[in-house]
């Protein structure tokens, strides 16, 4: 330990680095910080940084307010953009109680705790994450519009992609910050772009999408745009996901989820982790789409994943096995949104996916078929269920589902539900325009 901080307070000198930010999460996956000048680094470096928790969301009350900064050395960043200040670095941070104990409203503890599970089977939790977002423009007071940068599609390239120097530049500062970017492309929708990052550990991955979420919103800043993750800023066309591939590897470096002897190549490892996902999806659903407006996203028509079932050969089920097999064996679970936040949403599959596999579940047959042009009478044939079709609903199923509540904590779980039933409730006492166009003039 005592080496690392050596080691981090010389790249601090070499690379010009005057000011360190000391970086969490609260409940809602909002990014928060505790920036720190030079003079504090080594104060920082051990962890001896406090806050007041009774600030943030879902953290502590006001008599209970004092936390702990517990600084992760292994995140240690720079950021590649330089002022005359100098560069800044950036430390990922667990929160904990002042007397350094792990404190349980910290949403990185909540994913720790599911990691530590698969570990003590002896599995490396691998994730591969695959977040969209918008860039829109701004108005001449430079508030964020709804109008889009450009009129591309998917995969479409300049002149009509007019984000790709923006999504080039998103692309650049994540590989300066030590990321591995497998690719970056336009996406189905007017100013809706993709960023896939290379499959990595759990925390890893949960790590690396706050700090790309970051990232883009700089970037998108620096060209006088507006980056937004919000799930469906635009009626009528396709809205953003987030796509998760999850693979699991033993001591042996082996992928546990293939199986050559296996029709479809999948071991009852995959299928029992793939069946305890979608069993828990409803229940899961509100953490990995935890907007109003996530549930805008997931409706038919739009590729949007609202069938409880999987497939090898089509995109319309929640949960896709891709192609590869060998070590890239993996399942994809198609539903959560980049709105979410990652510690949260990555624990709550994982635990599904590990109950599954305790219970030795299996996910049985793939549909293949195109589920959005099957009857209502077919889907029941194949015992394919919705997924929640709001909020509230999910709330409602979350609240009944122990494997949920178990991996979220007590005190997570009571704080993100209370958090979600009082949006909701603000949410449905608004009269929005579409109830006017359609009721005002006809009763």
């Amino acid at each position: 330990m005592l080496a690392r901080i050596s080691e981090i307070l010389n790249i601090c000198r070499e690379s010009n680095v005057h000011f360190l930010r000391l970086q969490f999460t609260d409940i809602d996956g909002i990014v928060k910080n505790v920036e720190v000048p030079e003079s504090q680094f080594e104060n920082a470096l051990a962890s001896k940084v406090m806050f007041d928790g009774s600030s943030i969301e879902g953290f502590t009350r006001i008599e209970e307010s004092d936390m702990l900064l517990s600084v992760d050395l292994d995140t240690f960043a720079v950021f590649p953009w330089e002022s005359e200040y100098g560069r800044i670095g950036r430390l990922i941070c667990d929160i904990s109680l002042p007397d350094g104990t792990p404190f349980p409203g910290c949403p990185r503890a909540v994913l720790k705790k599911q990691v530590a599970k698969a570990a003590s089977l002896g599995l490396r939790v691998m994730v591969g994450p695959e977040a969209e977002f918008f860039l829109l423009q701004r108005n001449e007071s430079g508030d964020p519009i709804t109008e889009t940068h450009d009129k591309g599609g998917y995969f479409d390239l300049s002149p009509v992609d007019r984000g790709e120097e923006g999504r080039r530049d998103i692309v650049l500062a994540l590989e300066a910050m030590g990321y591995e970017v497998e690719a970056a492309h336009h996406e189905v929708a007017p100013g809706q772009h993709e960023v896939d990052f290379k499959y990595v550990e759990a925390l890893e991955a949960a790590d690396n999408i706050v700090t790309f979420k970051f990232v883009v919103k700089k970037v998108a800043l620096l060209y006088d745009l507006h980056a937004t993750f919000m799930p469906k800023p635009l009626a009528d066309t396709a809205g953003s996901g987030m796509h998760t591939h999850f693979s699991m590897f033993n001591a042996s470096d082996e992928n546990v989820f293939y199986d050559q002897h296996d029709p479809h190549g999948l071991s009852s490892i995959a299928r029992g982790f793939m069946a305890g996902v979608l069993k828990h999806a409803s229940g899961f659903v509100a953490v990995t789409n935890p907007l109003v407006n996530s549930y805008k996203r997931l409706v038919p028509g739009f590729e949007a994943p609202v069938n409880v079932a999987w497939s090898m050969k089509n995109r319309s089920p929640l949960l896709r096995v891709p192609a590869a097999r060998g070590n890239g064996t993996r399942c994809e679970v198609r539903v959560p949104d980049p709105s979410c936040n990652p510690y949260l949403a990555l624990a709550v599959i994982l635990a599904a996916g590990l109950d599954g596999m305790k219970n030795k579940m299996d996910c049985g047959e793939p549909v293949n078929k195109n589920i959005f042009s099957m009857s209502g009478r077919e889907k029941k044939r194949l015992k394919i269920s919705a997924l929640p079709d709001s909020l509230c609903a999910a709330l409602d199923c979350m609240e009944k589902d122990e494997t949920v509540k178990d991996a979220l904590g007590e005190h997570v779980f009571n704080h993100f539900l209370l958090n979600k039933r009082r949006e909701w409730e603000q949410y449905i006492k608004v009269i929005h325009p579409w109830e006017i166009d359609r009721y005002l003039d006809r009763y």
